[in-house]
């Protein structure tokens, strides 16, 4: 009878398959969301596959080399890649459900028994040696472990995609402050330059009032008119200085170990290509938030059926071997041998309340995570659809400040030469340098504005990577285990 039982719950493990809860299926986007960019027409982009190491479009071994600092040494990724490791602990926590459970116990000593327990004729003083080995194995009828397992594993791929999140953000920092330090070098240079040009003027102008052409107040305004541009220059080295010492932070680095060839160069990094961006269904597949999300979703609709697998019986078959001696017996001769061999039967009925609110819990956080998916999905092609509004914009008035910029240098160059003739006002070559000086400064910010639209429509777009510690060997990092 005995035997026949046992095979039937072995028999009845073919139900392990027919897991409770639902079977999670990915959700699908919106057509519309897969569709080309609004943006994408641009001459300034493409709809060529992003490539996921955007940063070497710049073609700037410095960056590269910064970039890669970064990936290795920065702090929030290495928060991130422990999480990951956490994750796949849990996940081989979830795994080792499915094995046999083992446990040891032993214990050893003298005991003395009160002479009201004790038999006529025994001592009451006795050593005692008693040792236990169990062996349990959950016979997973209702999918309890194997929807355990599933939400582990999504978890991990959640978290894998959560550093890759980070890794994005990291690389994008990392260019924004190396572009910030580079732009500022470069408004300080034009700076410097607009002022030598003013003491040009400021040498002409007061020559011209020693011989009595100009008056004393017109020295006084290119004077002023020079002092204010050069104010400019320590504001310009103090944001330099915050960019360069905040690039340090993110390559893993204090400020006094900054390589001296990230602090050299003095003109804006630009892509000289038109930028590839993809269409909304790249976009999509390549965003991490939108994976991650994803499979919080899977995770979340997985836990479901572990909560559902709890309205059934859980069976495990179990088995016991053991020994109890006492004084000088033999702890392995067949009087103290004991053993317990049978099916373990755990049901939390007809009482079930507390069950069922854990199920409306687990899917009220898949309701939960269904709208953060849809949000993640709507975010990212509104940063996209941003970003590239946002550059073409910054292009187009780059283009215009240039032509403004070139148009206020023929005319401060005339303004000089007709002022070293005498031939035009001393007010009308200042306010001439004046517009100058302005269109120069505002083309400046101009350039830095389009770098900064850059790396924000890659950070919009988002990246694909490489496991850090098998990038040598050319091996993808795994999405999930």
């Amino acid at each position: 009878m005995f035997k026949r039982s046992i095979a039937a719950l072995l028999a009845a493990t073919s139900l392990a398959g027919c897991a409770v809860g639902p079977n999670y299926v990915a959700k699908a986007p919106p057509p519309s969301a897969e569709a080309p960019f609004i943006g994408g027409t641009l001459p300034a982009v493409s709809t060529a596959e992003p490539d996921g190491t955007w940063w070497r479009l710049y073609n700037d071994p410095v960056l590269d080399r910064l970039v890669q600092d970064a990936l290795a040494a920065n702090t929030d990724i290495r928060v991130a890649v422990a999480r990951i490791e956490r994750a796949r602990a849990d996940l081989r926590g979830s795994r080792n459900l499915a094995l046999p459970q083992t446990g040891i116990e032993a214990s050893g000593g003298r005991q003395r028994t009160s002479r009201f327990q004790s038999l006529p004729g025994l001592d009451r003083e006795n050593r005692v040696v008693d040792g236990e080995f169990n062996v349990a194995y959950e016979l997973d009828l209702f999918g309890r472990v194997k929807r355990g397992v599933e939400a582990s594993r999504a978890d991990l791929a959640a978290a894998q995609q959560d550093a890759d999140a980070v890794r994005v953000s990291v690389v994008a920092d990392t260019v924004r402050a190396y572009v910030d330090a580079t732009s500022a070098a470069e408004q300080i240079t034009v700076a410097k330059r607009t002022v030598d040009l003013l003491q040009r003027s400021e040498r002409i102008t007061n020559a011209r009032f020693e011989r009595g052409l100009n008056q004393r107040l017109d020295v006084i305004r290119i004077t002023q008119l020079r002092e204010q541009q050069a104010a400019a220059i320590p504001a310009l080295q103090a944001s330099r200085d915050g960019a360069l010492f905040r690039l340090a932070t993110l390559t893993g680095r204090t400020p006094q170990d900054l390589p001296e060839a990230a602090r050299v160069r003095t003109d804006t990094p630009d892509v000289s290509q038109p930028i590839p961006v993809g269409d909304g269904r790249m976009l999509l597949a390549r965003r991490p938030d939108v994976k991650a999300a994803e499979r919080r979703l899977a995770a979340d609709t997985a836990r479901i059926g572990v909560a559902t697998a709890d309205l059934y019986p859980r069976i495990s078959l179990g088995g016991t071997i053991g020994t109890t001696a006492i004084g000088s017996t033999d702890v392995f001769g067949g009087g103290p041998l004991r053993w317990l061999l049978g099916p373990l039967i755990s049901w939390a009925f007809p009482n079930q309340e507390g069950i069922r609110s854990r199920i409306a819990a687990a899917r009220a956080d898949t309701q939960a995570d269904l709208a953060t998916f849809d949000g993640t999905v709507l975010t990212a092609l509104e940063e996209t659809e941003t970003a590239l509004s946002v550059y073409r914009n910054a292009l187009l008035r780059k283009e215009r400040l240039a032509s403004a910029r070139d148009a206020a240098q023929r005319a401060a160059n005339v303004g000089l030469a007709r002022q070293s003739r005498g031939q035009t006002d001393a007010l009308d070559v200042l306010d001439a340098q004046r517009v100058l000086a302005q269109s120069e400064a505002e083309y400046a910010a101009a350039t830095r504005a389009v770098a900064f639209a850059q790396v924000d429509l890659f950070r919009a777009l988002g990246g694909s990577w490489e496991n850090p510690q098998v990038a040598q060997a050319g091996q993808p990092a795994q999405s999930g285990s």
